[in-house]
């Protein structure tokens, strides 16, 4: 059976902008070299690539960057739920990743768009060690002064590690220009998959970068791994009230507008992230 690959962009804003994602679908025989070459020559921070189902709506997933395996993806896992749901149906389905199962929701817009919500893993977060956390700012060419009081540095976790750091100013998010090369290094020491840097609006909306040196991405302009992750910090740290909701604009600065919105329920599991995700402009898929 052929390997179907589909390009698809994931927390799309009104139609536009996101993060492209490689679908594969019927993945079962591809060994790692393979799903590596499909990654690296689709040329997007992660591809999922779908094995055949294990049941009704149980479909095994792993994710790759160009680079390397990565443990779990949430821009990918929206992308591949909304492609489920257009072939299969909309409703419930179990994404069996190498974290455990994701669980998701997929439903029809009015405007016939499907809307996928993802169930995070169980997340936890703890504060940045000064050593860490100065070795990040070194690399970001930010000083504690840059910093927001009100938001700790932390170490957050929603299936794979990001630090969370808010800056004062959405001049500074804005003007970001970090070493790639030494970022890499502090990231890889500590297995961190991405750097979560936000400015908060208000309470409840925040703007959002995310550097992904590990996947050989300068920026990924909507990260929903990480967005679980900081949902579950803010629970953590009590600075929400629970339940909420909170909105993540990301991508702006990049030029790929990306909106997340992100619910934390109360308790400790997991986090839920909804986005749409939109077909990129291609004029056939790729058969490998």
């Amino acid at each position: 059976m052929a390997t179907e690959v589909l390009r698809l962009a994931a927390f799309t804003l009104d139609g536009s902008g996101g993060n492209p994602a490689g679908v594969v679908y019927d993945a079962d025989e591809l060994n790692t070299d393979q799903r590596l070459a499909i990654a690296a020559d689709l040329g997007y921070s992660e591809t999922a690539f779908l094995n055949r189902p294990t049941g009704r709506s149980q479909w095994p997933i792993r994710y790759y960057s160009p680079q390397a395996e990565v443990a779990f993806c949430g821009h990918a896992t929206i992308a591949a739920a909304v492609s489920l749901a257009q072939r299969f149906g909309t409703g419930p389905m179990t994404l069996s990743a190498s974290v455990g199962p994701i669980e998701l929701q997929t439903r029809l817009q009015s405007d016939g768009a499907v809307v996928a919500t993802l169930t995070s893993v169980p997340t936890r977060s703890r504060p940045a060690g000064t050593d860490e956390l100065t070795a990040a700012l070194s690399a970001l060419h930010w000083t504690s002064a840059d910093l927001d009081p009100a938001y700790p540095p932390h170490v957050a976790f929603a299936g794979v590690q990001h630090l969370i750091l808010l800056t004062r100013s959405r001049a500074t998010l804005a003007a970001l220009d970090y070493d790639f090369g030494a970022l890499s290094v502090v990231m890889a020491a500590r297995g961190w998959t991405t750097v979560d840097l936000l400015w908060a609006e208000s309470a409840s909306v925040f703007h959002c970068r995310n550097p992904f040196p590990p996947g050989g991405v300068v920026e990924d302009p909507a990260t929903g791994a990480a967005a679980a992750a900081f949902g579950g910090y803010l629970r953590q740290l009590n600075l929400v009230p629970v339940p909420s909701s909170i909105t993540i604009t990301q991508g702006a600065d990049m030029g790929r507008p990306s909106r997340l919105v992100v619910n934390i329920p109360a308790g400790s599991g997991g986090i839920e992230v909804t986005g749409t995700a939109a077909p990129i402009d291609d004029p056939t898929p790729q058969i490998a």
